[in-house]
């Protein structure tokens, strides 16, 4: 009954699982703010979602965007900056798909077909126009002016455009990154000039366009220290922590109560129950990581063919995914520079009731808890990985885990 072809679970993927754990706060600012005021042409910003690997940010944003699509909203693919790849290509393709789709190929204005000749060179050659200084406007004007008149098409339907860059973090080159932040703050920032229903006066009213951008906390000092005050004005940043063991109980309540529903062989329905104890299980095991947690719910479902998920099971096959786990919570810490991973270690052999940065500090040999001042504070706002208080405590819980015991192994 369970098999690779019915099982809900989809750990790394970046696809929406079917299985989904928690988010509410970023699904319902999409819904009840984004979305309601673009298309209403107020003004919103952007949104920039940042955070360590396993935290589910591409696959929260492809869960936005296939609302968006269910709505009839015109949407980007998950546009993915491999490094030291030239952004102005990745972003002019889609925007070139949209105006397509937006029908603004068909029509013969002058001025739109000169914006489409315009970015479809940029699309072939990207930053590389700017550096051999061709005549005309720079690439990222281009590309604003399209996503402008792809906008404008927009509004007159009722729907939104939504833009989705990934792994903004790989933008390295600054002339890239500034040119790709201008162009897509431009377009959000851009006003229409409108005539009101019933008043007779003209009114200034924001395109409806709203604009994603994902990847790991290093993009924040990259787009802080490079665009400042501008980049605030116009991208609203958050940093996603771990999953509350509530709302993964939620996910899996399905399964407690009802059973999964699964198609049989004969055409029918059947149900694959889970044992309380079995989530109960998965819960811990993953300690509050989207990732783990597809993990650990994909392994439980693969060691088994019956319709009830036990906790027996759950162990098994995580016994075989272990490994997996672990260097994923491996990745993480060898990302880190030196002084941060020296702090979470030593913040990792003390006792949890003296985890202040006066002890964490004398553990790594500095003189004053001042001089990791700095590195507890980018460890806490920036990668959202411990939590500054009295005393300190770790919201990342699988690094935690992975540092204070014998997780993931699991006897």
């Amino acid at each position: 009954m369970r098999s690779a072809l019915n099982s809900p679970f989809t750990p790394g993927a970046d696809s929406v699982p079917a299985v989904w754990a928690g988010r509410v706060l970023q699904l319902s600012d999409w819904r009840d703010v984004v979305r309601p005021r673009r298309v209403a042409g107020l003004p919103e910003r952007g949104r920039t979602i940042l955070g360590e690997a396993g935290l589910g940010k591409s696959t929260l944003v492809r869960r936005i965007a296939s609302e968006a699509e269910e709505a009839g909203d015109w949407v980007t693919p998950q546009l993915r900056i491999p490094s030291r790849a030239d952004p102005l290509k990745v972003i002019a393709t889609a925007i070139l798909e949209l105006a397509d789709n937006a029908g603004l190929s068909a029509l013969r204005e002058r001025r739109i077909k000169d914006a489409l000749d315009r970015v479809q060179a940029v699309a072939a050659s990207g930053i590389s126009l700017t550096l051999r200084q061709q005549e005309g406007p720079e690439p990222y004007t281009v590309l604003t002016d399209l996503l402008v008149e792809v906008g404008r098409a927009a509004m007159r339907q009722g729907n939104i455009v939504l833009i989705h860059v990934d792994e903004v973090q790989n933008i390295s080159d600054e002339n890239a990154l500034s040119q790709t932040l201008i162009a897509l703050g431009d377009a959000l920032a851009h006003e229409e000039l409108v005539r009101a229903p019933g008043l007779g006066a003209q009114v200034r009213r924001s395109l409806p366009i709203s604009v994603y951008l994902t990847g790991l906390p290093d993009f924040a000092d990259m787009a802080g220290a490079r665009r400042g005050a501008t980049f605030a004005r116009r991208f609203k940043t958050s940093t996603l922590t771990a999953i509350e063991d509530d709302a993964l109980a939620s996910a899996l309540h399905p399964f407690v109560i009802d059973g999964w529903p699964v198609p049989s062989g004969s055409g029918g329905i059947n149900h694959i129950r889970m044992e309380p104890e079995a989530a109960a299980q998965i819960i811990d095991l993953c300690r509050g990581e989207p990732f783990l947690f597809q993990l650990a719910g994909e392994s439980a479902w693969y060691a088994d063919t019956s319709e009830t998920i036990t906790r027996a099971q759950v162990l098994t096959g995580w016994a075989a995914a272990r490994s997996e786990a672990s260097s994923h919570v491996e990745r993480i810490l060898e990302r880190l520079p030196n002084r941060e991973s020296q702090f979470l270690r030593a913040m990792a052999e003390l006792p949890s009731e003296e985890r202040t940065l006066t002890r964490i500090a004398a553990r790594i040999g500095l003189p004053k808890a001042t001089d990791a001042g700095p590195t507890s504070q980018r460890l806490d706002t920036v990668r959202g990985i411990i939590e500054r208080g009295k005393p300190y405590t770790f919201r990342h819980r699988a690094v935690e885990a992975y540092l204070t015991s014998d997780w993931p192994d699991i006897s």
